[in-house]
């Protein structure tokens, strides 16, 4: 009791123990301000940096696509034989010793660098003439080339995402809310159409109609919604039984109403990352029947039949494949990070905490 007797007398209290609490500087807990769910959305895609990245690679191709192919004087289908196979030639870049339309030509007698741009008896007239990406072997300019045939590739995107949100969303959106026998019914059907393949289904397109890109894109919009579809339908089966949705019934709400005033408002976000995800697959698609000889008519040119088309000259003239294949890889990576992108910002689950 001693001990603790004399710890009481040694404590002393200080002037300033028995202020307010308003007038001492208190550690107080920070109290952020709520902000919109969209506000909410965008910083953290913003954070996301991959996904910028990825949304600027986009905004860039889509604006060469736009304005490449009137960039230079040349167009997509103008063939100049003599100026068959010149390799990349850009006017900065070949002070450096860059693209100054040089190529290493391997021989009989061994490898020997060439360029045709040069001649000594300047008798080609091609020391004043530029070519970006070079040009093919009928003398076509391959930068002209290369972005048209994007055009085609963002097109094809574009198909898609009309396909996935206007046919395979409602179709799922439907399908889910009644279920029962119509569910049954549309799914039965949605799963024959996607036991046909794709390439079966252009084949036969191809005899009845004339090959061209409005057949791809019949194609692509006959089987490309089945994967949105049934997400859609999965979103809608979770939600369907929610109180909310009760609530809406209760008051009188139609089941249009209710489908798409109350549920696909929820569920919008998910369906906007599904459709980006499937960018790249009909991208692939595209390319992929463009480069077996399915793809859109002579002269018009995609990426896969640029691609196609390179590859026969890809041993003797290498350059020819590089851009169309750079450009259709950025493309589809960028729309992958987009993607991501996306997910981690409308996906709560997905935040840190």
């Amino acid at each position: 009791m001693s001990s603790r007797r004399e710890k009481e007398e040694d404590y002393v209290f200080l002037p300033d123990d028995f202020l307010p609490a308003e007038n001492r500087n208190l550690g107080m807990d920070q109290v952020y301000p709520a902000q919109p769910y969209w506000k909410d959305v965008l910083t953290a895609f913003y954070k996301n940096k991959g996904a910028v990245v990825g949304l600027f690679a986009i905004l860039i191709i889509v604006g060469l696509a736009v304005l490449g192919p009137h960039m230079n004087g040349y167009t997509y289908d103008g063939q100049i034989i003599t100026h068959q196979n010149l390799a990349p030639r850009i006017p900065v870049l070949e002070r450096w010793g860059v693209f100054d339309g040089s190529e290493r030509m391997v021989t009989s007698t061994g490898v020997t660098v060439v360029n045709k741009y040069v001649d000594p008896n300047k008798t080609t007239g091609l020391e004043d003439t530029y070519y970006w990406f070079g040009t093919d072997v009928l003398g076509r300019d391959i930068f002209t080339r290369t972005f048209m045939g994007t055009r085609i590739s963002l097109y094809i995107a574009l198909v898609a995402v009309i396909v996935d949100l206007c046919f395979g969303m409602s179709y799922g959106l439907v399908s889910g809310y009644f279920g029962g026998m119509v569910d049954n019914g549309m799914q039965r059907f949605a799963e024959i159409l996607n036991g046909i393949p794709t390439l079966v289904i252009v084949t036969l397109l191809m005899l009845v109609l004339k090959p061209g890109l409005s057949t791809i894109t019949l194609a692509l919009a006959i089987t490309g919604w089945i994967g949105m579809n049934r997400i859609a339908r999965a979103q809608v089966l979770k939600l369907k039984e929610q109180e909310f949705v009760l609530a809406s019934k209760t008051l009188g709400a139609g089941d249009f109403y209710v489908i798409f005033k109350e549920i696909l408002p929820n569920i919008f976000g998910q369906l906007i990352i599904m459709s980006m995800f499937s960018i790249p697959n009909a991208i692939f698609t595209e390319a992929f029947l463009a480069f077996i000889g399915l793809g859109v008519p002579a002269p018009l040119a995609s990426l896969g039949s640029l691609i196609s088309d390179s590859f026969k000259s890809f041993t003797t003239h290498p350059y020819m494949i590089i851009s169309p294949v750079f450009v259709l890889a950025v493309i589809m990576l960028s729309f992958n990070m987009l993607a991501d992108g996306l997910r981690d910002a409308f996906d709560p689950k997905m935040k840190e905490l």
